[in-house]
């Protein structure tokens, strides 16, 4: 049993009205809360770990978000950091069961690796995506003929059900850019992305009109980084960076590779490619000439047909 010094003081949980997101978000949100308490304490994993009868691993998965909870765990932790007060465990434990629940993206579990159902999670519930590319169109953008290009290339041992299940899955995400709350969706493109015409001459052309057609919304921003620069901030490759409005969340740069991804969330490795991001704004094309780019590369493919 740990005994905490006399002169501990509980600190209260951060003022939690029930955040809104997605339950990966949500776990996130809880989880952090969850170590700042442990922390305060002077608690360590392996203690925990004891009070909830588990590993200090699952502790760490806990408060990193990265499984679900049980109330009675997360009410024995309380006790254990102290934090006896109804008042302050309410909001904890009721955000327990909606960090609990299932997204829309658990129907589409089989063609959905681990790695990738987490960056959706995030997706859902970030205010902005920045995301910068240079070889494929960011899947929120992405035309339904083209989207079935790119899985067929990266799939191309799929059987017909399985290629649009991943094409039906890819739409379903889009509708988060017409929302009720929508993000700001930031993309800057390489203009090989445009210039490679993936799916045939018809397919690209289409996708071009996709894109055009996002850029209706006000919530919606494409810079294109012409051959002309040469080199550029982003040597490294393509990435995202999302950002959302709990306090307790911070920005996260994702990082995909063929069969995994990386999260980073460091804030010095975050800033790093903040500043990335911010140069290659810099050194694309302004957003005001985005659509007549777009259009003039379109009028050179449909010369093409």
């Amino acid at each position: 049993m740990i005994t905490p010094h006399a002169d501990d003081q509980p600190v209260a949980p951060t003022p939690l009205a029930v955040p809104k997101g997605s339950s990966t978000v949500l776990r996130i949100v809880l989880g952090a809360q969850l170590r700042r308490l442990r922390d305060h304490r002077g608690i360590t994993l392996e203690e925990a770990g004891k009070a909830i009868r588990a590993s200090h691993s699952k502790v760490s998965r806990m408060e990193l978000g990265r499984v679900s909870f049980r109330i009675r765990d997360v009410a024995d932790l309380l006790t254990l950091y102290g934090v006896t007060s109804e008042d302050e465990r309410a909001p904890l434990l009721s955000l327990v069961e909606k960090a609990n629940l299932t997204g829309w993206w658990h129907n589409y579990n089989d063609v959905l690796p681990n790695w990738f159902e987490t960056y959706v999670g995030l997706e859902e519930s970030a205010t902005g995506i920045r995301n910068y590319e240079v070889q494929f169109v960011p899947g929120l953008l992405q035309s339904e003929g083209y989207a079935r290009a790119v899985v067929q290339l990266g799939f191309p041992s799929a059987s017909r059900e399985e290629l649009d299940r991943r094409v039906r899955l890819r739409m379903a995400r889009q509708r988060l850019l017409r929302g009720s709350a929508p993000p700001h969706l930031w993309a800057v493109l390489d203009e090989a992305v445009l210039r490679r015409p993936l799916g045939g001459v018809q397919v690209m052309c289409e996708q071009i009109d996709h894109i055009l057609t996002a850029l209706e919304l006000p919530n919606v921003t494409v810079q294109i980084v012409p051959f002309s620069v040469g080199g550029h901030a982003a040597a490294g490759g393509p990435f995202s960076i999302l950002r959302f409005a709990q306090p307790d969340l911070p920005d996260v740069v994702y990082l995909e590779q063929l069969t995994s991804a990386v999260y980073l969330e460091k804030r010095d490795d975050v800033d790093s490619y903040l500043e990335v991001m911010e140069r290659l704004c810099i050194e694309a094309e302004p957003v005001t000439r985005t659509r007549e780019i777009l259009l003039g590369i379109r009028e050179e493919l449909s010369r093409k047909r």
